[in-house]
């Protein structure tokens, strides 16, 4: 047993995972001839046999999965020491990468990332600003440590923290027939136009999700990138719009604009956090989840 190299245990997890052994030597850049013995010595080292062959891939044997369970759990716990290890530097350094959705970047993540900077230095922050869709595929892909995205959007096999929350509210010019409402609910705007994002954003699949239950159908009128551009095509009286209550506070005092909080239930948005695996983290990007979570 003293035999097992790392490399054949990742191997082992990587044929598991793909299925097939040509799929698995590409994934970990190897011969399939190489991989092949790997896996017959891994067999005779065992004394029996880990995978069946069938003519379209492989399957693990009884004796393969209890081998594939061991061998995620040691690989996991090589990662973990690393981590670990790493902390025992000159101070906690390195570098964590965030893929953010723009309601948090503009209103939650400036303070935040702030107060972690000082406890921190040594840490680089790289933020990247993605819609929620690709924020879940950049963590799942591992391209990024960190997600934060909103919790309405599906998301499989990531592991999910609360964050904040948010509530979406109606913006209108201030000489609008709605601006002087308390309150609102979505249907009852549809018949103005609106100004919203791009198709493929959570935010605005939400609301034509919303508007279709209700029987409606929002009317766009012009569909722009940003939140910031939004605010002043409705400033230009170009229509009205719905944005998260905490990304427009700082435009209300150079345009002319009304806020008018949505009544309906999914108005309320909980933002997330998304992870592969907490514990298999860096350490550094463990502290920063750590801080984000964190009470208020």
């Amino acid at each position: 047993m003293r035999r097992f190299d790392f490399m054949t245990l990742k191997l082992f997890v990587s044929i598991a995972d793909e299925g097939r052994l040509t799929a698995a030597a590409e994934r970990e850049h190897m011969a399939l001839a190489a991989v092949s013995k790997r896996i017959s010595d891994l067999e005779s080292l065992v004394g029996t046999s880990l995978l069946y062959r069938r003519p379209r891939g492989v399957e693990l044997t009884p004796a393969g999965h209890a081998f594939l369970h061991h061998a995620r759990r040691i690989l996991e716990d090589i990662e973990r020491l690393h981590a670990e290890l790493s902390e025992y530097g000159e101070g906690v350094r390195g570098h964590v990468r965030i893929h953010s959705n723009t309601s948090a970047i503009i209103a939650f993540l400036p303070q935040d990332l702030s107060a972690f900077s000082r406890l921190y230095p040594e840490i680089k922050i790289d933020l990247q600003e993605r819609i929620s869709s690709e924020v879940i595929a950049a963590v799942r892909d591992g391209l990024t440590d960190v997600g934060i995205f909103a919790g309405h959007v599906a998301c499989d096999a990531l592991q999910l923290m609360p964050y904040r929350s948010d509530r979406l509210v109606l913006m209108t010019p201030r000489d609008h027939p709605l601006a002087e409402r308390q309150s609102i609910y979505l249907h009852e705007a549809t018949e103005h136009d609106f100004i919203g994002l791009q198709q493929d954003t959570s935010l605005q699949s939400l609301l034509h999700e919303q508007a279709g239950r209700a029987g409606k159908t929002l009317r766009m009128r012009i569909q722009v990138r940003s939140f910031d551009a939004i605010s002043r095509m409705i400033h230009h009286g170009m229509g009205v719009g719905v944005l998260p209550e905490q990304t427009i506070y700082r435009e209300l005092g150079d345009l002319q604009l009304s806020s008018i909080p949505l009544s309906d239930e999914w108005a309320r948005r909980e933002l997330v956090i998304g992870v592969r695996q907490y514990d298999a983290l860096p350490v550094i990007a463990r502290h920063l989840v750590d801080h984000l979570t964190a009470p208020a």
